[in-house]
């Protein structure tokens, strides 16, 4: 793979069952990348920015899909504190799940002069359209979490997790969980697995395959395993899920992963809902935000473990990699 391709963020991960600080959404600090903690952000229309406007190191940019989620507040938090700390003036941007607001946000960062931009694309698809319009511009860009490729179908520089490993570590989670409970070998109990995907994003499909895998080697079958199609949001999951829970009565334990905690939490809303138990529950989490709120408040929880992952991480490795190809050509 050539250099210019890909870089991978493959750190702070870890799998996490205990209760957290109640003041907060995090799980466990990182231990990948440090961040300086300050800065004094002014609001701008559309997003917020930070910084001194005549920075010597320019603008640069961070455009979200869901700058509502937790797991994006961090990241986009860590991007504008880690390029003001080197000197430069941040921005950051929410394209709000809608595809062509993320092309027009890349196209407003160009216009006001942006050195380099992170964006979490809404939709895979608007790769080439903002990778040409950045190209064209002379604009250093990155793709965080979710990849995408250029017009010529050549991958875009890449800041993220690997999608397969955090599924392993999700599905192996919950198979130790199941193993432990002893489920499958108690003839009073009929187990099901809810999958909840958003089977229209590379990287979930990545994360889902990988936890159906792992969850089938602790004597679960495939037939067992219900996907649910779901947006990755909370409100869509619940709702998704909520029809498959009720296509199978027979069920009186289930299992639940999915691609985020968003969609974790939502089945366990559905679940809820269908007066399922949090005995009756094995939840695994991915990003573990979501997760740590009921155990921080000592609250009964369909969440039994939690895969934390650190958008702190995933925005300060973004914002030192443009920093790095900006100021002195270092490549993506």
């Amino acid at each position: 793979m050539r250099l210019h391709r890909v870089s991978a963020l493959l750190a702070g991960v870890a799998i996490i069952a205990a209760a957290c600080s109640s003041n907060s959404g995090s799980a466990a600090p990182s231990k990948a990348v440090s961040t300086a903690q300050s800065t004094a952000a002014s609001t701008a229309p559309g997003g917020s920015t930070a910084g001194s406007p005549a920075a010597a190191g320019g603008l640069f940019v961070a455009i979200n899909k869901a700058a509502d989620q937790q797991y994006f507040i961090d990241l986009q938090t860590s991007f504008v504190d880690t390029i003001t700390k080197l000197g430069g003036t941040a921005a950051k941007f929410d394209a709000k799940a809608e595809a062509p607001l993320g092309v027009s946000l890349v196209n407003d960062a160009i216009s006001k002069g942006a050195k380099g931009i992170a964006i979490t694309v809404p939709d895979q698809s608007i790769g080439p359209a903002v990778s040409d319009a950045a190209k064209a511009a002379g604009v250093a860009l990155v793709a965080t979490d979710d990849p995408i490729k250029d017009s010529s179908g050549g991958a875009i520089p890449f800041v993220g997790f690997d999608g397969t490993d955090m599924g392993t570590k999700v599905g192996g989670e919950a198979a130790k969980l199941l193993t432990t409970a002893a489920w499958t070998t108690d003839s009073s109990k009929t187990v099901g697995v809810l999958s909840v995907e958003k089977q229209d994003l590379s990287v979930c499909n990545q994360r889902t395959d990988a936890e159906k895998a792992e969850i089938q080697k602790a004597g679960v079958t495939a037939a067992q395993i219900y996907p649910v199609a779901s947006d990755g949001t909370v409100a869509g999951s619940q709702s998704a899920s909520a029809p498959v829970i009720t296509a199978h009565p027979k069920v009186t334990d289930w299992i639940v992963f999915g691609c985020n905690d968003e969609s974790v939490l939502g089945a366990l809303n559905a679940l809820a809902a269908a007066n399922v138990k949090p005995d009756a529950i094995i939840g695994v989490g991915l990003g573990a935000y979501e997760a740590c709120r009921p155990w921080a408040a000592s609250q009964a929880s369909g969440f039994k473990a939690g895969l934390y992952i650190s958008g702190t991480d995933v925005g300060a490795a973004a914002a030192q990699a443009l920093w790095d190809n900006v100021m002195s050509g270092k490549p993506l």
